[in-house]
């Protein structure tokens, strides 16, 4: 009876947990096992590499960008909102802090022509690709 009456919750219970599984599969690709702060855009051409990112509330003089090689370090500050006498959160999402990303690029870079923009909030970051890098089409010669 006892056994019987298991396997009759058992099978309640498979619908539940398919949906738990299907949830958790859903998240897991949609939101990264990691959080990476700031979050990027990254993508090439034959001549150049440009990074992007959100760095809303963030003082662009603050903002230190390092390139070494085929690899880019942005480190930056976010600081807290001061809140007068008597105030107090009753929601704090928003991040604050140091922080740091290194990102791998697809190729080295020029690092003497490396430019960089900031407005509105968004970091750009154009990188021209390192000329011995580039691309050569070869000419074949006829004997």
């Amino acid at each position: 009876m006892l056994i019987r009456e298991l396997e009759r919750l058992e099978n309640l219970l498979e619908p539940w947990r398919e949906f738990d599984r299907i949830n958790r599969e859903t998240f897991r690709t949609l939101s990264p096992s990691r959080v990476e702060f700031p979050p990027v855009n990254l993508w090439k051409n034959e001549d150049k590499a440009v990074v992007t990112t959100e760095i809303p509330g963030v003082d662009p003089e603050g903002v230190e960008i390092n390139v070494v090689g085929k690899t880019i370090t942005l480190r930056f500050e976010r600081k807290p909102e001061e809140l007068k006498e008597g105030e107090s959160y009753t929601r704090k999402e928003r991040w604050y802090g140091e922080f740091s990303r290194t990102i791998e690029l697809p190729f080295n870079v020029q690092v003497d022509k490396v430019e960089a923009k900031f407005s509105r909030g968004i970091l750009y970051i154009e990188m021209p690709r390192a000329e011995a890098e580039k691309p050569r089409k070869i000419t074949v010669l006829p004997e």
